[in-house]
């Protein structure tokens, strides 16, 4: 049986600390949906598609990896490819009291799939997607926070060229 996993977020956008997460992920299973959901919560910078497009290039040389997007519960996307696995990453106990309580609502949901934690190596402990476009607005170096690609679109949205 082919061990599949979603890696779900908003990613708005990638940074290093999620290929991070991937990276090692990809090496755990057979195959891996890197896949945006819309957080109705957050006012998100780029569209899906810009997302899609930066998950894309930043993912490209893991062999394993598709990025996909998808508008419902993440228990249904999983069912929609086979995958058995959530994968998260954790940076903190703040992020794991949270991911707590959506993991017991995604079992309540579908008993089938599990969710597997990862935790983020300590050089992207207090990395967010948030801080990245805080410091990026501000025309801060973000260099090696995110892939090239992403400081590229952030420093244009900002119109920091």
């Amino acid at each position: 049986m082919e061990r599949i996993a979603v890696c779900p977020g908003s990613f708005d956008p990638i940074t290093n600390g999620h290929v991070d997460i991937i990276k090692r992920g990809a090496r755990i299973f057979d195959k891996i949906y890197v896949c945006v959901l819309n957080n109705s919560a957050k006012k998100a910078l780029f569209s899906v598609e810009e997302r899609l497009e930066l998950i894309k290039d930043a993912t490209k040389e893991i062999g394993n990896v598709h990025v996909d997007a998808y508008n419902g519960l993440l228990v249904d996307y999983a069912k929609k490819v086979n995958a058995q696995v959530i994968l998260r990453g954790l940076r903190a106990v703040s992020d794991f009291e949270y991911e707590m309580r959506i993991t017991a609502m995604n079992k309540k949901l579908n008993e089938e799939v599990d969710t597997f934690f990862i935790m983020t190596k300590k050089e992207y402990s207090f990395l967010s997607s948030s801080i990245v476009k805080e410091v990026a607005k501000y025309n801060g170096d973000i260099s090696d926070l995110v892939p090239p690609s992403v400081e590229r679109a952030l420093k244009e949205k900002f119109g920091k060229q």
